[in-house]
């Protein structure tokens, strides 16, 4: 059996759609017939006030109460479908004598308004005046029953509702076109997601409706931070490759020699041993830092925190303090795995060549941050070549620069720039600062 899926936009739509028409549609049809039947009683009211008018000069004029009109008496007779009642100074006269006694009671009540009356089975609309005939005060009641044109009022509102019913299916069909096209981005959207897991597009690339271009454009960004993390990755690797290339070649050679390992050898192999180690504890500590939660668009307090209670476990020799930090909701300009990859780079390269002390100062105005270590610091001469790609003086041992030229591609990616000086503390002062928040 097919159950319909109640989370489906589309039956949401068009149950919504569907619940807008039928309601405008049916409080039209009831206003129509509200105002029609006002409209109508307006309209016989009024010509039974120009009627009562027309009579009461008619009398005056032949100056006698023998007939208020000639007309009123016409069709009369048989049917009691339009009728008069005229009183002279206790005198009656109507155009139905056999019902005068029934008729009697409409002389009282309001003057010059249209007044409804319920008789019988008539609906009577009657209209009451009072005026002076040869000195005598005289009073006319002019009414007619109401049933017959409620009748016709009644067939016309039955045609109504019958055209109301199909201009609802039409709007019903309208709605569901409507939304079928409203939702053609989707289905395309839809179709590019289908090919961006297939591997056969990079990115999203659809011009839809602007309410889908932030969540687009977010995506993409995430496609391309994706890219790049991979990219770098790639090039991680590679490099990690390389490194430990050339000392474990040197390590396979010595063991498959049949000379003897006398202390010489044996500590150049432990040293190329200790070697391969640091670097794979460097990346590996790298992706530690790295953690989960990619995609938020702010690194926070939290996150800082964190980062210096986990190089403190590292270098447990080393002293970690974390200053600036009056505002609790401080957060750095930048995707959250880019923020700790930044940290994680300058805090371990601190961490790494420290004596006793590392400094970090959360800045606000502009957002950034400096941090400074005791360590031996890098030669005025050398600042400069400080994040240049392929250059790095941890290879030398004589200092800083592990992973300093991915901090600088990081930098250039947020519109960021970092300054490498002398600290205070004696060893390496690295500035960030974001001139795009």
């Amino acid at each position: 059996m097919f159950l319909p899926d109640r989370r489906s936009l589309r039956l949401r739509l068009l149950g919504t759609l569907t619940i807008m028409a039928m309601t405008v549609v049916i409080v039209t049809w009831w206003l129509h017939g509200m105002l029609l039947d006002r409209l109508a009683r307006e309209f016989l009211a009024d010509r039974l006030q120009q009627e009562a008018l027309y009579s009461v000069q008619h009398l005056q004029s032949s100056h006698g109460p023998e007939s208020p009109d000639p007309r009123v008496m016409t069709g009369s007779v048989d049917i009691f479908h339009h009728f008069y009642l005229l009183d002279v100074n206790g005198q009656l006269k109507s155009s139905h004598p056999d019902r005068l006694p029934a008729l009697t009671p409409l002389l009282k009540g309001p003057l010059e308004k249209a007044e409804e009356r319920q008789w019988r089975d008539h609906r009577l609309l009657i209209w009451r005046t009072r005026f002076m005939l040869e000195g005598q005060p005289a009073t006319l009641v002019i009414g007619e029953d109401f049933a017959s044109i409620e009748r016709g009022l009644a067939r016309l509102h039955k045609w109504i509702a019958v055209i109301s019913a199909a201009i609802l299916a039409g709007l019903l069909l309208l709605n569901l076109v409507a939304v079928n096209r409203a939702l053609l981005p989707f289905s395309r959207l839809a179709r590019q997601l289908v090919e961006l897991q297939q591997g056969k597009r990079s990115r999203l690339e659809i011009e839809t409706v602007s309410e889908l271009d932030a969540p687009i454009e977010q995506l993409n960004t995430f496609l391309d931070d994706q890219e790049r993390r991979q990219q770098r990755s790639r090039e991680s690797l590679a490099n990690l490759s390389h490194a430990i290339r050339a000392p474990l070649t040197a390590v396979i050679q010595s063991l498959r020699s049949r000379r003897e390992l006398d202390a010489e050898r044996r500590t150049r192999l432990l040293e190329r041993l200790h070697d391969i180690d640091e670097k794979l504890g460097a990346e590996l500590r790298r992706s530690r830092i790295a953690g989960s939660r990619t995609g938020q668009q702010r690194t926070d307090m939290a996150d800082i925190n964190s980062l210096m209670e986990m190089f403190a476990t590292l270098y447990p020799d080393i002293v970690f303090s974390l200053t600036g930090t009056g505002h609790t909701d401080y957060r750095l300009p930048m995707e959250r795995q880019d923020g700790m990859e930044m940290l994680g780079i300058v805090l371990d390269n601190a961490g790494k060549w420290a004596r006793q002390r590392v400094e970090l100062t959360l800045c606000n105005h502009p957002p950034g941050l400096r941090l400074e270590d005791d360590g031996p610091g890098v030669p005025d001469e050398l600042l400069n070549h400080l994040g240049q790609r392929g250059w790095r003086l941890d290879e030398q041992r004589h200092g800083h620069g592990l992973g300093l030229s991915i901090l600088a591609q990081l930098m250039e990616r947020y519109e960021g720039r970092v300054r490498y000086t002398r600290a205070s503390l004696g060893g390496l002062r690295v500035d960030i600062e974001f001139t795009r928040v």
